[in-house]
């Protein structure tokens, strides 16, 4: 098997090749068909995360075969392997924990303090062939085009488990997302067929807002207006009742907190970084939320891939690319220059 690793922080990938695993008890390998490529991939290559004034989350590692977002064929089954047959085609979850503490048992194994996922602490789609522990972790795409259902394993599960976090949207109340990248475009997309909701979208790029608005949007707003707080209270009556902050940086984060009316709700996603600002007292006066959403659970996998399975999510636009740019899109998505969603075809 040929895989795809990390040299260092921020140094160019390599490839390396190895013996192909054979799957041991429950185990089940893929080959893998295409893997999506995220921000999160980003900051594990570059090695760290900013946490605002100076500090920083140092995650660099060698060898490590990034991406998460996979869907392979099922070529070989452990002896006690369930769930699948020779030739399967399957999107796997890869926020696997260590299966037997109380986070895992309650069923948020994405959030276990010993993780085993995917891309991450064990080898991920940037290699040809990937290793499932067990079959509850793989979930059938249905007629979905496979580079796609790739994307749903990360960004697809991430903003729909963001989603089921809004509070219910009666009459005069507003959702707003921050960010019309790869991860807002899929939350445009799930928030109208899943929950019935027509949010205002906000960006700062005037193409990417007229894709929002292309896509549905019930308005859209340029963060870089000077008035775009002022104008996004008028458009929701005074503040929404939620915002979804998809970037995660400081002017995101003091946006969204300028654009929550009382009582409202802050779920920030994105992990660009930073610092989250805002005065202490202000949080009991008007009964602010301030909420993280990591990814989701197996139970949020199987709700959306059922809604995918039966055509109720509508497509966001997919880029193809070989294996062998993967650090081309890396050093895209941190410039902000990837439109939509990036996806490494291992069939092209």
């Amino acid at each position: 098997m040929k895989q795809l690793q990390t040299t260092g922080a921020g140094t160019p990938l390599a490839w390396l090749e190895s013996p192909t695993p054979s799957p041991q008890g429950t185990e089940i390998l893929l080959r893998t068909v295409a893997c999506g490529v995220c921000h999160s991939d980003v900051h594990l290559h570059d090695g760290v995360f900013d946490l605002g004034g100076g500090k920083a989350l140092p995650v660099a590692r060698e060898g490590m075969t990034l991406g998460h977002e996979i869907i392979g064929e099922v070529v070989a089954v452990g002896p006690d392997a369930e769930g699948v047959v020779l030739g399967d085609l399957r999107v796997a979850y890869p926020w696997i924990g260590c299966g037997g503490c109380a986070t895992c048992t309650r069923g948020d194994e994405q959030l276990c303090l010993a993780p085993q996922n995917l891309g991450i602490q064990k080898a991920g789609g940037f290699g040809d062939h990937v290793l499932v522990p067990h079959g509850r972790y793989l979930f059938d795409p249905g007629t979905t085009d496979p580079k796609l259902a790739a994307t749903y394993a990360c960004s697809g599960l991430t903003t729909y488990a963001a989603l089921k976090r809004v509070p219910a949207l009666g009459e005069g109340d507003h959702l707003v997302l921050l960010g019309a990248g790869g991860l807002g475009m899929m939350a445009l997309a799930i928030a109208q067929a899943a929950f019935g909701m027509k949010p205002i979208v906000v960006d700062v790029d005037d193409g990417k807002l007229a894709a929002a608005t292309a896509a549905g949007a019930a308005a859209v707003v340029n963060a870089t207006d000077a008035d775009a707080a002022k104008t996004l209270k008028q458009l929701t009556g005074g503040g929404a009742l939620a915002v979804i902050d998809f970037v995660g940086s400081e002017p995101s984060s003091g946006l969204a907190l300028a654009s929550l009316r009382k009582g409202g709700k802050l779920i920030v996603v994105g992990m660009y970084g930073g610092e989250l600002r805002f005065p202490l007292p202000f949080f009991p006066m008007q009964a602010r939320t301030v909420e993280g959403n990591y990814v989701g659970s197996l139970q949020d996998m199987d709700e959306l891939m059922a809604l995918v399975r039966a055509g109720k999510i509508p497509p966001v636009a997919i880029a193809s690319h070989p294996p062998e740019a993967a650090g081309q899109i890396l050093a895209g998505l941190k410039q902000g220059q990837i439109a939509g969603r990036a996806v490494l075809s291992y069939e092209e």
